[in-house]
């Protein structure tokens, strides 16, 4: 297959996510290109037998790039396999309010675009305190504090589960 995989991402780790997946599928034999969304190129759907977008949830929103290239390019993705790799901290939680949230985020997700994906793959995200401006910083420590997890000022936490990722990304692949 050739594969098409777009992200947008705010602090690095669904581009983490999105390079990984590409390295995972190129090493299975499938023909890959990978795009930042904010460099968004319709024109690359042309030559894709299949597309994964994966962006990340940030005060219940996916990035713009993401919901702008979804519903602009919503017909092309119909005509496609496509997987779509939902990141967030959310997503490393077994809290059923969480998962909730989540499955509220994607159904607002696909109504502003009108895509529905094949396939969603809820990936644990990562806090990034190296990233973060002073305000971000303050906020991501106090969400971290209310879910019982301890931090480490200054130290990036990663809760990605790459081994499910690889079998997701397989699975899936292999369906194709």
């Amino acid at each position: 297959m050739n594969i098409l995989i777009g992200y947008a991402t705010t602090e690095g780790q669904t581009r983490r996510i999105a390079r990984h997946a590409a390295r995972r599928l190129a090493a299975a034999g499938h023909g890959v290109e990978i795009m930042p969304l904010t460099e968004a190129d319709p024109e690359a759907l042309a030559g894709c037998d299949a597309v994964i977008l994966a962006g990340s949830i940030h005060a219940g929103r996916y990035q713009a790039e993401l919901r702008d290239f979804a519903r602009d390019n919503v017909a092309a993705l119909a005509a496609r396999r496509t997987l779509f790799l939902s990141v967030s901290l959310s997503a490393a939680g077994s809290e059923a309010e969480d998962w909730q949230g989540l499955e509220e985020i994607l159904a607002r997700f696909v109504e502003e675009t009108g895509w529905t994906p094949d396939r969603v793959e809820q990936v644990a995200g990562a806090f990034r305190f190296s990233q973060y401006d002073f305000f971000r910083y303050w906020a991501m420590r106090w969400i971290a504090a209310h879910r019982d997890e301890s931090v480490t000022p200054g130290e990036d936490v990663e809760y990605t589960d790459w081994a499910a990722l690889d079998a997701a990304l397989d699975d899936w692949a292999r369906l194709g």
